[in-house]
């Protein structure tokens, strides 16, 4: 009895009642993180207390903010630090465990001043030792040995006493604290905030951060009627995961992703520090002289120390048949504003959403700007695509997110719609449109040269390839229709002569009329231009030809070219007489050696000297012959020389 008598008494003295401060507002983003509000009074003396999961408390020391309505100021602010329980014990005096008994903790502050309440008597003495005993009837009772003030030692039956104190107040302290800390252990994932107030007025107090929180999701339904513009019903749907309820909380969710990251400011830092002295308060070390040898040598110095990281959707093809679709009962409450380069909605009611639970909300219900028009890109197959445009005229940032459409009373399939700002619009995609077939063909023209310049010796020709697709669409339903055609846009392509309805960051959209029951053909115009060089000096007479005939090239530009093939012209006549003249000397050559070989031959046999005259009268007229053909040779090598040099000139000169 005396036990739990004991334990409960200082439990209770080591609690602190904390004033209230329930969640007033909530605020839902996109990226992670959620804005939290609490409010509520602190009167002087008292402590307020909020529990958050330990791993929030990075997000709450970097953003908490705490405020008084009536202008006072706040204390302090602590929270329960992130260390082990076993770690945060170790700087206690003693030490309780799960199963310790009064005396075990007792026998521990040997040598403190103890308090017995035995009836109407206060006994109080030094603690010598405290024990467990067992007693006759083989039960046991928790005894605690006390030195009084006379100097005798006596022990008492600690069951007898009614309460027991500990007389030192830095002991009581210390327990109480102690007893702090295991009660804030309970709980593994808290960690608790205590904010304090300064002076004895009441406090009105007003404490927000940022925690992380489930993101905000939003769903809609586009639902077209018999006449009028179709309704949007937009629902933002909201997860309570934060261990807290929220009743009649100030709800808004926010559309946007601001920078957002973790910054560990809650587990302690420590940085390593250099050890560093005064080379003077270093005792000197012995030192041993070696004797001299012979002459003195430096010793070399010894080496320097070294220094020291989509999902796809299924969509749904039920169909709802037979019922009228309207729009739900349910009205949008939320208001909408621009925050900065976000946009909120403000739910006007206060909502209450418990811990664990998930709730739909309505934050817009409006007509919207929409026409049904079809879709096509060539990845889609045979069939357009049913689809939708929407212009957002609903004055609000309309948040990304699934679009569920009913046409005429019923299902007609699922899109997704990214974030769309006000004014701005979007092409959404629902069904295959089976009653439109649509066929593609591709045509080229031949390459047609559309420039050609000519600069210190290259020539550039700017050449250009016309390629038409062709979109034939058939419409096998009674209605008429009308066909986006989405053209791919390609790298080095440009339209030719068409304005598209709109452009995307890789797409031509043409639109597209198409009568009911009719076919219709579209064709696409592009080219492509491409860019050759080529050296002049490298081209034949032949092949500049082709260039000078071309009607792209300039007048100025064709007189320049026909004195580069003119110079080239002449050039190829030198170069075909030199080799004329080079062959013509090797033939000589040949036949002078044959002759002076004959003339050998005959002067070894007697009564041949007539043909040796004969022969020696053809080796002059060879050897003439040479001396003309060599000088022919000469000048035809200075005349190439000469015309290459004045080709050179021209080709520099030459700039069109």
């Amino acid at each position: 009895m005396l036990r739990c008598t004991f334990w409960l008494a200082v439990s209770l003295t080591a609690t602190a009642f904390a004033a209230d401060l329930p969640i007033r507002e909530v605020i839902l983003y996109k990226h992670g993180v959620g804005y939290f509000e609490r409010a509520g009074e602190l009167k002087a003396g008292e402590t307020a207390r909020i529990d958050f999961k330990a791993a929030d408390m990075n997000d709450v020391l970097k953003s908490l903010t705490i405020t008084d309505r009536n202008g006072g100021k706040i204390g302090s602010v602590r929270y329960d630090a992130s260390e082990p329980l076993q770690k945060r014990l170790e700087d206690f005096p003693f030490a309780v465990g799960n199963e310790s008994s009064l005396a075990v903790f007792l026998d521990q502050m040997k040598g403190s001043r103890l308090e017995l309440k035995m009836g109407t008597d206060t006994i109080s003495g030094t603690i010598v030792s405290a024990r467990m005993i067992r007693a006759t009837d083989r039960a046991e009772k928790e005894t605690v040995m006390l030195l009084n003030d006379a100097g005798e030692m006596r022990a008492f039956d600690l069951a007898v006493a009614s309460s027991v104190k500990l007389s030192d107040p830095k002991l009581q302290a210390l327990l109480k604290d102690y007893l702090g800390v295991l009660s804030q252990s309970r709980s593994k994932d808290r960690r608790g905030v205590t904010i304090e107030s300064a002076g004895s007025a009441v406090r009105q107090l007003i404490a927000s951060y940022m925690t992380p929180a489930a993101v905000w999701k939003s769903s809609y339904r586009l639902i077209f009627g018999a006449q009028d513009e179709p309704t949007l019903e937009g629902w933002a749907i909201i997860d309570n995961t934060t261990g807290d309820d929220w009743d009649n909380v100030r709800l808004s969710v926010v559309s946007g992703k601001p920078i957002s990251f973790i910054t560990r400011l809650y587990e302690p830092r420590y940085v390593q520090r250099p050890e560093a002295e005064l080379a003077e308060n270093r005792a000197e070390a012995p030192r041993l002289f070696g004797g001299a040898v012979g002459a003195l040598r430096a010793e070399p110095a010894p080496p320097a120390a070294l220094a020291m990281r989509k999902a796809e959707q299924n969509v749904a093809q039920d169909r709802l048949g037979g019922r009228e679709t309207l729009p739900s009962s349910i009205a949008s409450t939320a208001e909408g504003r621009d925050a900065g380069e976000l946009f909120e909605y403000s739910f006007a009611g206060p909502v209450t959403v418990k811990k664990g639970e998930s709730a739909m909300l309505p934050f817009v219900q409006q007509k919207v700007n929409t026409r049904k028009l079809l879709i096509y890109s060539e990845n889609f197959g045979l069939h357009p695509m049913d689809a939708a445009e929407i212009t957002n005229s609903t004055g609000k940032t309309l948040d990304g997110g699934p679009i569920t459409v009913y046409d005429a009373n019923t299902y007609a399939g699922e899109a997704l719609v990214e974030t769309l700002k006000a004014g701005d619009k979007r092409l959404i995609s629902y069904g295959v449109d089976l009653g439109t077939r649509v066929t593609t063909a591709w045509d080229s023209a031949r390459e047609v040269v559309r420039e050609i310049h000519l600069r210190r010796g290259v020539l550039t020709t700017r050449a250009a390839v016309e390629e038409v697709k062709t979109y034939t669409m058939k419409n096998v339903d009674a209605k008429a229709k009308t066909v986006i055609i989405e053209h791919t846009q390609r790298a080095g392509f440009k339209l030719l002569n068409q304005k598209p309805s709109e452009t995307t960051a890789n797409a031509y959209r043409f639109e597209v009329k198409l009568g009911p029951s009719a076919s219709e053909a579209f064709g696409v115009h592009e080219e492509r231009v491409v860019d050759q060089t080529v050296s002049i000096s490298s081209m034949t007479p032949d092949l500049l030809a082709t260039f000078i005939q071309n009607k792209a090239l300039s007048e100025a530009g064709r007189r320049q070219l026909e004195q580069i093939a003119q110079k080239k012209r002449e050039i190829a006549d030198n170069d075909g007489a030199l080799k004329r003249t080079e062959s013509d000397l090797n033939d000589l050559v040949q036949d002078q050696g044959r002759i002076r070989s004959n003339i050998q031959s005959l002067n070894s046999v007697s009564g041949q000297q007539e043909a040796v005259q004969q022969y020696a009268r053809q080796l002059a007229g060879v050897e003439t012959k040479l001396a003309g053909l060599r000088d022919s040779q000469s000048l035809l090598r200075r005349k190439k020389g000469a015309l290459e040099s004045e080709l050179n000139s021209l080709m520099e000169k030459t700039d069109f």
